[in-house]
């Protein structure tokens, strides 16, 4: 078992949609798993050494087991077919769940938007806003009805009604209207929104443009965007316990650089979309290439993610 974790089992694997299985895991002994809240992801420590982060979707009332929905994509850097090898009655290690995707329980409406596998933690959202009697509603985007996973689901569950599925291949009629849908939500709505980084970036500009605060916007990203690396240059980084100074060359992460130098931050994701690397800055200028932070967090200036990101200044000083 690693450090941190606890060891579960694949109770059930289930095709879900056209590339995409959903996994239950429950605990070896039968004993309950710890409660997690809506938003929430577990870490999944897979073979080979590899770690990824998955949506928790089912009720977030239930203890006696997690649920998580995989998306096997061909350009991944061997997670999901990973994830899709597993078996059932295999076991695997998982951290305790982690959110960083939270639901604001007492707004007055929200609009939960998901493209694709962003479904996951969406349907967890709504299962626990159902349950709290809150008004929502659920806008499902998909290419097509064969990669709609968990439609059986939430045709059958309580809060079918508040759900819009649209299809790219289908009529025009049923295509999302994002604008109208923004421009006519009840005052004080919040949005979440999950799926790949272009339907994600294509909403939440699409909010910004109908004036929505950044405080009722929300997201959760599963890979970064892809960066051009180029023109990056040398820097420095200062440790601020030691005084220690160490070079991070132009083609080396920061992460890569401290722990050539036995400066060890703990890294999950390695994209910047986690969080699990965060470190505080107290002097230089951070260069952000996450997905984790908000844009107002970014401007601060005071924290950044090592794994990816980078700096403007000749030397970033860390809290570490």
């Amino acid at each position: 078992m690693n450090a941190g974790t606890r060891s579960v089992c694949v109770a059930t694997k289930v095709a879900e949609a056209r590339d995409i299985c959903s996994f239950e895991l429950v605990s070896l002994d039968g004993s309950p798993l710890s409660r997690f809240s809506a938003g929430a992801h577990v870490d999944v420590h897979l073979p080979g050494g590899l770690v990824r982060q998955y949506s928790l979707c089912n009720n977030p009332g239930e203890t006696h087991r997690y649920q998580i929905g995989v998306l096997r994509d061909t350009n991944s850097r061997g997670g999901s077919i990973a994830m899709h090898a597993l078996e059932v009655g295999q076991a695997i290690d998982i951290s305790e769940p982690k959110n960083h995707f939270t639901l604001t329980t007492d707004a007055p409406h929200s609009v939960l938007l998901a493209g694709g596998i962003g479904i996951t933690p969406l349907l967890c959202m709504a299962e626990k806003l159902a349950s709290l009697d809150r008004s929502f509603e659920l806008h499902y985007c998909t290419r097509s009805l064969d990669r709609t996973a968990f439609s059986t689901r939430i045709h059958a569950a309580s809060f079918a009604a508040n759900v819009k599925f649209h299809h790219d291949d289908g009529p025009q009629s049923q295509k999302l209207d994002l604008a109208s849908l923004l421009r006519h939500a009840p005052s004080a709505t919040h949005l979440y929104v999950c799926g790949p980084s272009g339907f994600m970036n294509w909403a939440l500009e699409g909010a910004r443009r109908e004036g929505w605060p950044e405080e009722r916007l929300h997201r959760e990203y599963f890979a970064a965007a892809p960066v051009d690396t180029s023109s990056d240059r040398a820097f420095d980084v200062q440790i601020a316990s030691t005084g220690q100074i160490i070079r991070v060359e132009a083609d080396q992460t920061v992460i890569a650089a401290l722990s050539a130098n036995g400066v060890t931050i703990p890294t999950s994701c390695e994209q910047g979309v986690c969080g699990a690397c965060l470190t505080r800055v107290l002097d230089g200028t951070p260069e952000h290439r996450d997905m984790f932070l908000t844009a107002d967090e970014q401007a601060r200036s005071d924290q950044f993610t090592p794994c990816c990101s980078r700096s403007k200044s000749p030397k970033l000083v860390l809290d570490v």
